[in-house]
């Protein structure tokens, strides 16, 4: 039995985009905190950001009490991916950037703003349905393929070497024991990476062999004599054909390989996540979804875990709560789900609160990975919580 996940690395089009987001939505909340950041004062984002060749359009919708400056922070973070010369797909120096964001619709901000809604609470930004998941198959109670394909993209793109450009993709298949449904070892690695031919020297093939090097040290702990390399499939893929040169970018568009990489089981729903101020439960709760996944899992609870919320435009609490652990848990999942909905404050104002969703800095940092960080939500501080009350069953 094999499974497979698929990585990015943050040059790709699609991560250039959600960093572009993230980072716009990152100053915004800097400059807030200037002024006095709180819960019932917070701004309401809702970004989208399209690039194409030279082009970077910034849409979508925004409440917020300061101005930033957009054409800037669409430069400096396309220049900071490593994105400085044409050669490589994409100069931020010279690209157009088109700002084209609107104020917040009346009818949302009623929902969600603490100091007009009928409850007097942050509504959810918007209806939906987010999943959250753990399962021990690693010490970061993540899937195996997943971790290793993130590691893969981590190497690459710290690697120091030009002849990478910072376009690429990865992706591994790992063997499972179809008894024991655990992980054997690593079968396939799959490796495409946009060339810098101006630092290259030498052949094609060294240029492949470096780049085995790279992965197989990333990865030593599950690579045997056996495990297939393949690099660039295609034969050839010149960075000046990469990033927007060759495709466009939009955020949003890589969900599943950021979320959980594509692991069976594991299910994605909401929509976009590092686009949108934390009252949008496409956000908040997908962080919250797998902190209580993690926890449940940490706790001994389950040997794999699947958590499913809810909600309902401009109402803070889930419209419901669905736990499955797969036939792993050590109580009925009916129980677990009426032990989470007890014990844990999924609402925007509760998230927001504990994973610190107002802060910048979390902002700048999510576009690269969701869950492979020392990020709130991946704290494990409610296993003791848990296990106190499933001992009152």
């Amino acid at each position: 039995m094999q499974i497979s996940s698929e990585s990015i690395k943050v040059g790709h089009p699609d991560i250039v985009a959600d960093s572009i987001a993230a980072n716009i939505i990152a100053a915004i909340l800097d400059e807030e905190e200037k002024l006095g950041l709180t819960l019932e004062n917070m701004p309401h984002c809702g970004l989208e950001v399209f690039l194409g060749k030279g082009l970077c359009v910034v849409g979508g919708e925004v409440r917020t009490r300061v101005c930033v400056d957009v054409d800037d922070i669409v430069r400096k973070t396309v220049l900071s991916i490593g994105y400085d010369d044409a050669a490589k797909g994409l100069n931020g120096h010279l690209m157009g950037v088109l700002n084209a964001i609107i104020p917040q619709s009346p009818d949302i901000n009623q929902g969600t703003s603490c100091l007009l809604n009928k409850n007097r609470e942050i509504g959810a930004g918007d209806q939906g349905i987010m999943y959250g998941f753990a399962c021990d198959e690693t010490p970061e109670l993540l899937p195996l393929p997943y971790v290793l394909v993130n590691r893969l993209m981590r190497a690459f793109e710290n690697c120091g070497d030009p002849i990478f450009a910072p376009d690429g993709k990865g992706q591994v298949s790992v063997e499972y024991d179809e008894k024991t449904n655990r992980p054997k070892r690593l079968l396939k690695v799959l490796m495409s990476n946009a060339i810098d031919y101006r630092f290259v020297k030498g052949s094609k093939e060294k240029v492949k062999e470096r780049a085995k090097k790279i992965a197989f040290s990333a990865l030593k702990d599950w690579v045997d004599r056996k495990t297939e390399f393949l690099f660039n499939p295609t034969g050839e893929w010149q960075a000046v054909n990469s990033c927007s040169a060759a495709d466009s970018g939009v955020t949003g568009r890589k969900l599943v390989v950021q979320f959980y990489g594509g692991y069976p089981g594991a299910q994605l729903g909401g929509g976009s996540v590092v686009n949108k101020s934390p009252e949008k439960v496409d956000c908040s709760a997908a962080f919250g979804t797998r902190y209580v996944a993690k926890n449940i899992v940490a706790a001994g609870l389950a040997k794999k875990c699947s958590v499913q919320v809810a909600y309902a435009i401009g109402i803070a609490r889930p419209f419901s709560i669905y736990v499955n652990t797969f036939g792993t848990g050590v109580v009925p999942d009916k129980k677990m789900s009426e032990i989470v909905a007890r014990v844990f404050d999924l609402t925007p104002a509760g998230m927001i609160t504990r994973f610190h969703l107002l802060k910048g800095d979390i902002y700048r940092r999510i576009p690269k990975t969701f869950f492979l960080d020392d990020y709130p939500w991946e704290k494990t501080d409610m296993v003791d919580v848990l296990k106190r009350e499933v001992d009152r069953l």
